[in-house]
């Protein structure tokens, strides 16, 4: 089934292009003066030298909506107004609720791999690493429900110089039987004494060195310290509703034995060119302030390997062994240029061909009250667990108030756990990803506006409905302004769903499911569902019905719980 506006795009397209002789878009988009409007009349009358109402009478002369609308007209300077007809309406809701894909199309399936969350191991995980974790997530569950295969890849920072200072503090203790928060703490001494302590940083020095070089009891403490970062990673995406596993981990560690090959390669194939000491590549397009060529550092001076080389080996891995045919990295805007440098060094090695898109889905921070980023009285990054902590108490509170004269058999502590990590989640994915935002508390958990618990709370009310009857849903009928209003909206998801698998903007689907909710809302206000005529009364729960499917399906995908009761 192909969404409304793409089927009313196709059809306008196709009477413009006629008349301009030439591929025309019609920019067909919703309007408060009837269902949609399409404004292409305007720019191609300028362009042909006509009109613009002549033009768009022209193209309504041809009849392309006849069977759709009851009524088109062209309005004002040129645009084209049009009022589809209610059985129509009623047809393709019908059609939609058939369908257990609720009318989005199938794909052609594509190999994606998705780099995204990538914390750093020996360390807690901070606000900052949240908007990777859950807008990477966000794809990753959208597009393996459209049918693509998804290799999730968690690029974790489990190598380098901190691990041999890391595992020279384990020595210094008398156990190395740590948990994740004494871990923490254990970073920062062992960051302490490397700073201000030349012996110690020595000796960390010298570990780096054997655990490179394989010494067995370096890598076994090495693997201590991996080991609990993994195991509370993995406890932290479990409460976040984030689908990454243990099985999904590619740190960069996992490259260090082809590092090597991949730096001689480039060698062979005359991208190596040697630096101030270093062998670096040089990738074509990319300059300093003063117009000097910008490198991707392969071979260090001391022969050793760091952060481009192992990305440069990450995008090969993915795309000759993964056999990805898109690729995309979920990482702050910071790495545009980085992340764009590997792309181009990636096409110069042959690695990345035009069979194969590579994408940077880069985003803003998230701020404090002040403006700057979101940070402790203390001046620290806020742990994303008390962060998480803090949501689900105030969530608590909030769901308590509403429940003063009973539960009514509603698990308070779940909603709670529900309504304050998707109100999180709800709050960083409704904004646009290029953007910086504002963590407020207040605002996200909040049961109206633009919020998870104001769609969570409209998916309950319609599962409600479903529960105090014992009728069941029956034929669409489109009478009642709310009800048209419901079904046009509701109509969207497959533009919606098509468009997000390309522009990865989850901000639009929350947009939709915005739109969804406050129609519902208002069809609820306004037509009786449970006390209208046997026939309404079908009609409308079955409108109720898909509503609920959609939301339902929406915040899945965002990652968001939608609970049957609240």
């Amino acid at each position: 089934m192909t969404g409304l506006l793409a089927i009313l795009q196709q059809r306008l397209g196709a009477a413009f292009s006629a008349v301009a002789a030439e591929p025309v878009d019609p920019a067909v988009r919703r309007s408060q003066r009837a269902d949609f409007q399409a404004d292409a009349a305007l720019a191609l009358g300028r362009r042909l030298g006509r009109v613009p109402r002549e033009v768009a009478q022209a193209v309504l002369a041809q009849d392309p909506l006849e069977d759709l609308c009851s009524a088109t007209e062209v309005a004002g300077p040129g645009f084209v107004n049009l009022t589809l007809r209610d059985d129509v309406l009623a047809d393709l809701v019908e059609a939609m609720r058939a369908d257990e894909r609720l009318g989005v199309p199938s794909v052609e399936p594509e190999t994606v791999v998705i780099d995204y969350s990538s914390p750093n191991a020996a360390k807690e995980m901070h606000v900052g690493h949240l908007r990777s974790t859950i807008i990477g997530d966000a794809a990753a569950r959208l597009l393996e429900w459209l049918g693509h295969r998804v290799v999730r890849q968690n690029h974790l920072g489990d190598w380098g110089t901190p691990f041999g200072m890391l595992v020279e503090q384990l020595l210094d203790e008398e156990s190395a039987d740590h948990s994740i928060r004494d871990l923490n703490a254990f970073y920062q001494e062992a960051r302490r004494k490397f700073d201000a302590d030349d012996g110690f940083r020595e000796r960390a020095r010298r570990r780096v060195v054997a655990l490179q070089a394989g010494d067995e009891t370096t890598l076994r403490l090495w693997r201590t310290v991996v080991g609990l970062s993994v195991r509370y990673f993995e406890e932290v995406y479990e409460r976040l509703g984030v689908t990454l596993t243990a099985a999904d981990l590619a740190g960069e560690s996992r490259y260090q034995p082809v590092l090597g090959a991949v730096a001689d390669e480039l060698d062979r194939l005359g991208l190596l060119r040697r630096s101030d000491g270093a062998d670096c590549v040089f990738p074509a397009g990319f300059t300093n302030r003063d117009g000097e060529p910008l490198p991707l550092i392969v071979r260090k001076a001391d022969g050793g390997y760091g952060y481009d080389t192992t990305d440069l080996a990450a995008i090969r891995h993915r795309i000759l062994d993964l056999r990805a045919t898109r690729l995309l990295y979920v990482v702050g805007t910071p790495q545009r240029e980085h992340f764009q440098m590997v792309f181009q060094a990636a096409r110069e090695a042959g690695w990345l061909t035009d069979e194969v898109r590579a994408e940077h889905v880069g985003f803003g921070s998230v701020l404090g009250e002040d403006g700057r980023m979101l940070r402790t009285r203390a001046g620290e990054n806020v742990r994303l667990t008390e962060l998480l902590d803090e949501a689900v108490a105030r969530a608590g509170e909030q769901v308590r108030q509403r429940h003063t004269e009973g539960t009514d058999g509603v698990d308070l502590d779940a909603v709670a756990r529900a309504v304050g990590i998707g109100a999180v989640k709800y709050a960083d994915l409704a904004t646009d990803r290029m953007k910086d935002y504002t963590f407020d508390y207040d605002r996200m958990l909040a049961f109206d506006g633009n919020t998870a618990p104001y769609l969570q709370y409209a998916h309950a009310r319609g599962r409600a409905i479903a529960r105090r009857t014992e009728d069941a849903p029956g034929a669409v009928r489109v009478t009642e302004p709310a009800e048209r209003e419901l079904a046009i909206t509701l109509l969207g998801l497959a533009d919606v769903l098509t468009d997000l698998a390309e522009t990865l903007e989850p901000h639009r689907l929350c947009a939709y499911l915005y739109g969804v909710a406050t129609a519902f809302t208002a069809f609820y206000e306004r037509c009786p569902v449970l006390r209208a005529e046997p026939a309404t009364r079908a009609s409308r729960l079955a409108l109720c019905e898909l509503t609920t499917r959609v939301l339902a399906l929406g915040l899945d995908l965002l990652g968001i719980a939608a609970p049957d009761r609240m």
